[in-house]
C-alpha cells in the first residue's frame, strides 16, 4: 500500500474518532450536569430552609423534586426519542435545562423552587433516555461499555463537585443560595452550544425506514462491523406495551428494578451524608460528604476500566451481595466504633457505585432500537421512584425509627437487587447491539 492510499484510508478513521470523542464529551458534560444539580441541593438545604421557612415536608419535596421530574421526564423523553429521533430530543432537553436552571436565580417561594427543580428533573430524565441510547448506537462494541461507563464517572464527579462548591460557597462566602444553585446554568449553556450539529442515530433512521440517510451516517461515523449490524436490524415501530410483552418483560424487569435497588440506598445516604454520619458520632460536613462521593467516583472509574475486559456480570452481581452485607452490619451493630462505621460506609459507597455504573450500560444494550429510548426511560423512571423514596423518607425514618432500622431497610432493598441480578443479569461484553438485545428474550 502506498502512502497516498494509506492517507486516504486514515481520513475516515480519524473522522470517526473525532466524532466519537465529541459525542462522548457532550454526554460526559450532560451527566456531570445531572450529578451537579442533584448534589448541589444538599449543602444549601440548611440556608434555603431558613430563608424560605420550609416545613419538613417542603424540605423533603425540595430535595426530591428533581428526582420526581426524572420520574416523568424519562419515559416521556424515551417515547419522544423513539418516535421523533434522538437528535431533536438531545437538543431540547438541554434547552429546557438552561431555562429551568436560570430560573433558580429568581425563585422566592417554596412552591417556585420545587417547580423549577421539577423541570430540571424532566430535562435530566430526557437526557438519560436519549443520551445513553445515542451513545450505545454509535459506540463500537469493544468500547461501548467503557464509553457508557465514563458517563457515570462524570455523574459522580458532578455530584462530588456540587457538594464541594456548595459547601465552600456557603461556608466561606455567604453567597446567596439562589446563586449557588444557579451555577449550573453556565454548564448548561456551554453544552447546548456544543451539541449543535450532531448527527441522528443511524439505527433510529434505519428503523423508521430512512435507509439511505442511515447508511450515509453509518458510513461516516460507524466502524464496518457496526455498520453491517445496522442493516440486520428489523424495521418495526415500537410501543410502550412491548416493554411488558412475553419477549421483553425480563429486560424491563431487570433494568428497572436493578436500577431501583442500586440508587435508593445511595441517594438516601449520599444526599444526607452529613446527618447520617453525625448520627454515628462522626464529623460530617465537607470531609464526610466529599469523602463518600470521592470513594464513589473511584468505584465508577474502576468499573469503566474493567467493564470491557472483565465483563458486565462480574461487576454487577458480587458487589450487590457485598453491599447488602455491609448495610446489614451497620444496621445490626449498634455499638460499633465510629471509625468502623465510617470504613463500612466508604466500602459500601465504592462497591455500590461499581454496580450502579452498569445502570447506564445495560438499558442501552438489552432493549432493541425500536424501544431502546422508552425502555431506558422507563427504567430510569422506576429508579427515580427508589431514589425519591430514599431521599424523601430517610429523614423521617432516621427520626422515627432510628439509624439502625433505617440501615436495615436499605439492606433489604439491596438484597432484592442482588437476588434479581443473580437471576437475570446478562453478559453482553463484546456483542453487537443486535446480539445484546436478544440476551434476555425467550
Amino acid at each position: 500500500m502506498d502512502r497516498a492510499e494509506a492517507k486516504r484510508l486514515q481520513k475516515p478513521a480519524r473522522a470517526r474518532h473525532l466524532f466519537l470523542a465529541r459525542l462522548t464529551a457532550v454526554l460526559i458534560g450532560g451527566m456531570f450536569l445531572d450529578g451537579y444539580i442533584l448534589g448541589i441541593i444538599g449543602p444549601v438545604t440548611g440556608t434555603l430552609t431558613e430563608d424560605l421557612g420550609l416545613s419538613p415536608l417542603e424540605e423533603g419535596l425540595t430535595a426530591a423534586a428533581a428526582l420526581l421530574g426524572i420520574l416523568f421526564g424519562s419515559p416521556l423523553g424515551g417515547y419522544l426519542g423513539d418516535k421523533f429521533g434522538r437528535k431533536p430530543l438531545f437538543m431540547a432537553d438541554m434547552a429546557l435545562f438552561v431555562v429551568a436552571s436560570a430560573l433558580q436565580f429568581v425563585v422566592d417561594s417554596p412552591v417556585q423552587l420545587i417547580l423549577v427543580r421539577f423541570l430540571m428533573g424532566v430535562a435530566i430524565g430526557t437526557e438519560y433516555s436519549v443520551g445513553w441510547p445515542l451513545m450505545s448506537e454509535f459506540a463500537p462494541a469493544h468500547l461501548r461499555g467503557r464509553l457508557l461507563g465514563v458517563t457515570l464517572i462524570a455523574w459522580y464527579t458532578g455530584f462530588m463537585a456540587a457538594f464541594l462548591v456548595g459547601y465552600l460557597l456557603t461556608e466561606f462566602t455567604g453567597m446567596d443560595w439562589r446563586v449557588i444553585l444557579g451555577t449550573s446554568t453556565v454548564i448548561a449553556v456551554i453544552l447546548l452550544i456544543a451539541r449543535i450539529g450532531l448527527p441522528e442515530s443511524p439505527r433510529w433512521l434505519w428503523n423508521v425506514g430512512r435507509r439511505e440517510e442511515a447508511l450515509g451516517v453509518a458510513r461516516r461515523f460507524l466502524e464496518s462491523g457496526d455498520m453491517a449490524d445496522v442493516e440486520h436490524e428489523d424495521v418495526k415501530p415500537g410501543t410502550f406495551g412491548m416493554l411488558f410483552s412475553r419477549q421483553y418483560w425480563r429486560a424491563t424487569l431487570f433494568t428497572s428494578m436493578f436500577w431501583f435497588c442500586g440508587v435508593a440506598p445511595y441517594f438516601a445516604i449520599a444526599t444526607f451524608a452529613d446527618s447520617v454520619l453525625r448520627s454515628y458520632g462522626l464529623g460530617g460536613g465537607l470531609a464526610g460528604g466529599v469523602g463518600l462521593s470521592a470513594v464513589a467516583l473511584a468505584g465508577a472509574i474502576t468499573t469503566a476500566l474493567l467493564i470491557d475486559k472483565a465483563g458486565r456480570r462480574i461487576l454487577t452481581v458480587p458487589p450487590q451481595w457485598l453491599c447488602t452485607v455491609i448495610l446489614a452490619a451497620i444496621g445490626l451493630w449498634a455499638g460499633a466504633p465510629p471509625v468502623v462505621v465510617l470504613v463500612l460506609f466508604l466500602v459500601f459507597s465504592y462497591f455500590n457505585t461499581m454496580y450502579n455504573t452498569l445502570t447506564g450500560v445495560y438499558p442501552g444494550e438489552v432493549f432493541p432500537t425500536e424501544i431502546r429510548g422508552i425502555g431506558t426511560g422507563f427504567a430510569a423512571a422506576v429508579s427515580r421512584v427508589g431514589a425519591g423514596m430514599g431521599t424523601f423518607l430517610l429523614p423521617y425514618s432516621m427520626t422515627t425509627l432510628g439509624t439502625g432500622p433505617s440501615m436495615l431497610i436499605a439492606a433489604g432493598v439491596a438484597l432484592v437487587g442482588a437476588a434479581l441480578s443473580q437471576w437475570l443479569a446478562p453478559e453482553t461484553k463484546g456483542k453487537s447491539l443486535t446480539e445484546t438485545a436478544a440476551v434476555l428474550t425467550h
